[in-house]
């Protein structure tokens, strides 16, 4: 049995989780503590990294502390400390990754230095068992990509955004449309009442080949489509959100066909499964458009519980626990073992592409035991 701390503060959410993981891989969440700063962004129309930074500082060691409480969980008992190393505003990173290494050092256990996509990368496999290999969409604020996941540290990037993450297309066209942060939920629940074929807005790259994607043009024919509007009425703004969210839902159920097709030539035998994570995946209009794309592929999405598809620690804590298995498994004794000098050096990164993940250090807190 392991008992993970893990801690996420790569953006604009200060978050602590302590998961319990049985010898057969079953995890349950003991807690899940999220903080979201949107009020303290909201005034600025987009996360300040400065802001983001103060208010991890400030908030993070009492939700650290809320979450062993609610897990009723003593330090002692924990097998490990798991957080996000990177990547992210550097800022929060350094918050959580220095303030794991204190709590691992302090308890004598060891530290597990995570990267913040392979969180989102393995999350399916705590909530739904998800095997090996399979195709992740990670959608969100910071990143739009296609991975293919071999293995546990083993991915490979099929295709991403050369400009715009998703995530970040809906914030700006939310912005310029005069609609309140964060934009993506604003932009939906616009489009629920407006009509996506008023506007024929472009839909990027999508008879080029590959998996690449494109939005900053997309975001910018919606304001043009606006200026020529001016002024624009309420069911103008629903109109623009409904025909920008339904081009956003063409380029990606087109991509993720070909995804489909990619993966069936890779792994002829083995039935085709894409798991969506990220922020953006909890946009309603893209998860049917990928649910209709995985039928028409006999294929399977998986789409974790909202609240682990955001920006968790839930997610960090078991990435952290995967590969801490991983260890123990090849060595029985490795929580044991005793090193003479100090390993807790890994440094807090603000860019970690998933596809070249190295191995994490795992450094054993004052024991200093690198494996």
């Amino acid at each position: 049995m392991l008992t993970i701390l893990g801690i996420e503060t790569s953006c604009d959410e200060t978050a602590a989780a302590v998961l319990e993981i049985d010898q057969d891989g079953k995890c349950v969440i003991l807690s899940n503590v999220v903080h979201s700063q949107i009020d303290e962004h909201t005034p600025f129309g987009g996360v300040v990294p400065e802001i983001a930074a103060r208010a991890h500082i400030q908030l993070l060691d009492g939700i650290v502390d809320q979450a062993m409480k609610t897990a009723n969980v003593k330090y002692s008992d924990l097998s490990a400390v798991a957080a996000t190393a990177g990547p992210g505003l550097i800022g929060g990173v350094i918050v959580g990754l220095m303030t794991a290494k204190s709590i691992a050092m302090a308890i004598d256990k060891p530290l597990i230095a995570v990267n913040h996509l392979e969180g989102h990368a393995l999350t399916a496999r705590m909530t739904d068992q998800v095997e090996f290999p399979f195709l992740l969409l990670l959608v969100s604020g910071g990143h739009t990509q296609y991975l293919l996941v071999k293995a546990l540290g083993e991915y490979e990037r099929l295709g991403t955004t050369i400009d715009d993450a998703i995530g970040e297309a809906f914030d700006k066209t939310a912005k310029l449309l005069g609609l309140p942060y964060p934009g993506g939920p604003a932009v939906e629940k616009a489009a629920k009442l407006g009509d996506p074929t008023v506007y024929k807005l472009p839909r990027p790259l999508l008879d080029r080949p590959g998996l690449d994607m494109s939005f900053a043009g997309l975001k910018t024919a919606v304001r043009t489509a606006a200026l020529k509007e001016e002024p624009v009425s309420e069911q103008t703004v629903n109109n623009l959100c409904a025909s920008f969210q339904e081009a956003v839902a063409d380029v990606v159920g087109k991509r993720s066909a070909r995804a489909f097709e990619m993966f069936k030539e890779r792994y002829p035998d083995t039935p085709p499964k894409m798991v969506i994570a990220g922020g953006v995946a909890a946009n309603e209009a893209i998860r049917i458009r990928l649910n209709e794309v995985a039928a028409e592929h006999s294929a399977k999405l998986i789409a974790p519980p909202h609240k682990l598809c955001t920006d968790n620690a839930a997610m960090i804590a078991w990435a952290g626990a995967e590969r801490l298995r991983k260890l123990v498994a090849e060595d029985p004794s490795i929580l044991e073992q005793n090193g003479k000098g100090d390993d807790m050096n890994e440094a807090p990164r603000p860019r970690w592409p998933l596809d070249k993940l190295s191995e994490s250090v795992v450094g054993f807190g004052r024991k200093g035991a690198k494996v």
